[in-house]
């Protein structure tokens, strides 16, 4: 009787404490506001309390299937890291940018400064060390130090995010970023994590899904994606997740955030193409996650869907969150990309890739 109290209490316990952690912990976000989720109710992708996608996707697994992914990440699976750390292209923080030039350089992941029409634009600056709530876990990213210092950065107009996952929205980035930053572009519900860590109601806007704005004459648009969202245990889909249009005054750009494969890239490059580059998610997947996120030759065809002229692989090189080779998402791209005839630049990672020339990167630098 008192070892059967003793385990009742102790569950209790734990319990509690994950409560606290859950609702005190900062890294875990904020709740949005009363205003929000009066905007949420008037979504059309908002049903049940949950935000959905376009056509049905289905993230269920069999117990099997999860004590399979299980057991796999558990023994390992060869070549899913780099033997060694990769090293990132620094980046000058004095070089000035020309307003007639639009550049963009990929700083591993998701995370990317695209620099167009005068204007910074930060994308899903996940510069932490690990995709995870705590630093110490999760494992850490693949460089051995990312291509530019947050503290280093210039000023930065605008950070547009896709959805709240950790390897996208990084408690640490922001807190060492937002100072620097005069505006947030952010989906549905995740202005709510920002104000928590200390950001302005007025330096945030929220997008549903083909809301567009003009900001300093260019056009933002939030179009759709096909993922999920969530940072804790009990909120899986609470937020809204998007990629992004970005028009300028002659270049066009294409930002995927996650995505499995659906219609919605073709109704995206109706109404906004054609792209002049595409940043596209190629990494990350499995046959029993391929819902959420592309398989590579996937990535290659959403590509041609969004009517783009150039594209750059993304959402790969900096950590393992799936059970690929670490290389394989772009070699696989690049190889679709030659078959189908498509142009694909692979920068390394802090590597500048100039928007609407005939020459990009293309060395097979992962191969080194």
């Amino acid at each position: 009787m008192l070892a059967a109290l003793i385990l009742i209490g102790v569950i209790a316990m734990l319990i509690a404490a994950t409560i606290l952690v859950l609702r005190f912990y900062p890294a875990f976000g904020g709740r949005p506001s009363e205003e929000t989720r009066t905007r949420m109710l008037r979504s059309s992708q908002y049903k049940k309390g949950k935000f959905v996608n376009l056509i049905p996707t289905s993230m269920d697994m069999s117990m099997r299937d999860y004590l399979s992914i299980l057991g796999e990440f558990v023994k390992g699976t060869p070549g899913a890291k780099p033997e060694k750390a990769l090293a990132a292209e620094p980046v000058d923080p004095r070089s000035q940018q020309s307003p007639h030039l639009a550049k963009v350089s990929w700083f591993g992941h998701s995370a990317l400064l695209l620099e167009l029409d005068g204007k910074r634009l930060l994308f899903d600056p996940m510069l932490g060390r690990s995709p995870s709530p705590f630093s110490w876990a999760g494992g850490k990213r693949f460089s051995d130090k990312p291509p530019i210092e947050i503290e280093d950065l210039p000023a930065i107009d605008a950070v547009l995010f896709s959805h709240d996952h950790y390897d996208h929205l990084d408690y640490s980035s922001i807190m060492r970023l937002k100072e620097k930053v005069g505006h947030f572009f952010v989906p549905l519900g995740v202005g709510a994590h920002l104000e928590r860590w200390g950001v302005a109601p007025d330096r945030i806007e929220e997008f549903d899904w083909w809301d567009e704005i003009v900001w300093e004459k260019l056009v933002l648009a939030c179009t759709p994606a096909r993922h999920f969202s969530g940072r804790g245990l009990m909120d899986r889909n609470r937020t809204l997740w998007c990629s992004w249009v970005i028009l300028g005054r002659e270049t066009r750009i294409f930002f995927s955030g996650d995505s499995g494969y659906g219609p919605h890239f073709k109704q995206i490059g109706d109404k906004y193409g054609p792209f002049d580059l595409t940043l596209m998610e190629c990494g990350q997947y499995d046959k029993r996650w391929a819902a959420i996120h592309m398989m590579p030759e996937e990535t290659v065809q959403a590509h041609l869907d969004v009517k783009g002229k150039v594209m750059i692989p993304i959402h790969w090189a900096a950590f393992k969150l799936a059970l690929h080779d670490w290389r394989d998402p772009v070699e696989r791209a690049v190889h679709k990309a030659k078959e189908l005839q498509v142009k694909i630049a692979t920068p390394r990672i802090g590597e500048s890739v100039v928007i609407g020339v005939d020459t990009f990167p293309t060395s097979e630098w992962w191969r080194e």
